[in-house]
């Protein structure tokens, strides 16, 4: 008879390996088109971590491998969280979690030197949604982009090798993972509105001179493209400054990353080309034009450019926004 009270068993990290592999492909055919170009270690350690930020972003939503929002009301989030962070805490303190998505977490914690306060950050970002959470400014936008994207572009730099203390690479490459939500926000607009969200600042709605929450009607649509393009516009400055940062890392590496920025960068660029009807169906890149990505991004790792574009608001001057009351007071 199995001891109800017994502890999980030490999880095997080949199988951890082989679950992480099977979430990342069916979660995110482009980031797993792009993580095959990595070194095989380089690779697992990616997959673990991919593992762990797609289920804590299902636990939080109450999805399955990022697809439609959970309609479960609101009453249950805070639970949500806390599980989330204790699976967390127990991954970190590299204790079995019976769950492989936060056992491969503690794995890739302890090849590389990922730190609870980096993991922390990310979980700040649901912490947000389940408060119901919505930018008024464009600070704001910036600070949700940090935690649940900007913030995982560290802990995967990290992972690729990059030194802990290294701010200046760290901080491009949570310029990455700002210009990916920044574009996965312009493309997601209908969806998360059929989740009751919306993460376009209202100060922009009100510039555009859309009503809250009637940005998808037909007569604002016209409008809500204007909102969609500034959104491009700003994913494009932070891609610009990530390119610069992955000169830092090995060729294989770089390779991968810019990949990545290419094929998530070529999303923000057609929601913002594609017109009005353009949330009508889900955008996407097909498997040619990830193809074409890749090539071209081979070509593009042999340059290193050693300066380029900062934007305004870096890693540091955002996460300075976290501990203070509100990001939009402190911009003005």
């Amino acid at each position: 008879m199995t001891d109800p009270d017994a502890a999980p068993p030490t999880p095997d990290r080949a199988a951890l390996v082989a679950h992480a592999r099977e979430t990342i492909a069916r979660g995110s055919k482009s980031f797993a088109a792009a993580s095959m170009l990595f070194d095989r270690t380089t690779r697992e350690r990616v997959w673990l971590l991919y593992a762990w930020c797609r289920a804590c972003d299902d636990i939080a939503d109450e999805q399955e491998l990022g697809g439609e929002l959970g309609t479960t009301p609101g009453g249950n989030a805070a639970e949500r969280l806390a599980t989330i962070r204790r699976l967390t805490d127990l991954a970190m303190a590299g204790l079995p979690t019976a769950n492989p998505n936060f056992d491969a977490l503690g794995v890739v914690a302890r090849e590389c030197g990922l730190t609870r306060a980096m993991a922390e950050d990310v979980i700040d970002g649901f912490a947000l949604d389940a408060q119901d959470w919505t930018p008024r400014c464009e600070a704001d936008l910036l600070r949700y982009c940090f935690h649940v994207a900007g913030a995982v572009g560290v802990m995967m730099a990290v992972v690729m090798g990059v030194a802990p203390d290294d701010d200046d690479t760290l901080d491009r490459a949570c310029d990455l993972g700002l210009a990916f939500q920044l574009g996965n926000i312009a493309r997601d607009v209908a969806e998360d509105d059929r989740g009751g969200r919306c993460y376009l600042p209202a100060e922009w709605l009100a510039e555009a001179d859309i009503p809250p929450g009637e940005q998808l009607r037909p007569c604002y649509r016209k409008a809500l493209v204007n909102v969609a393009q500034r959104l491009a516009t700003l994913a494009a400055d932070y891609e610009a400054s990530a390119r610069v940062g992955a000169a830092k890392l090995g060729y294989r590496q770089r390779w991968a990353i810019l990949s990545a920025a290419g094929i998530y960068g070529a999303i923000a660029r057609k929601v913002a080309a594609g017109g009005p009807r353009v949330w009508d169906a889900r955008v996407f890149t097909s498997r040619g034009e990830k193809i074409a990505h890749v090539l071209r991004a081979g070509l593009q790792a042999i340059w290193r450019p050693d300066t380029g574009p900062r934007p305004e608001w870096s890693r540091t001057r955002l996460k300075a926004l976290v501990n203070q009351t509100g990001a939009c007071q402190q911009e003005a």
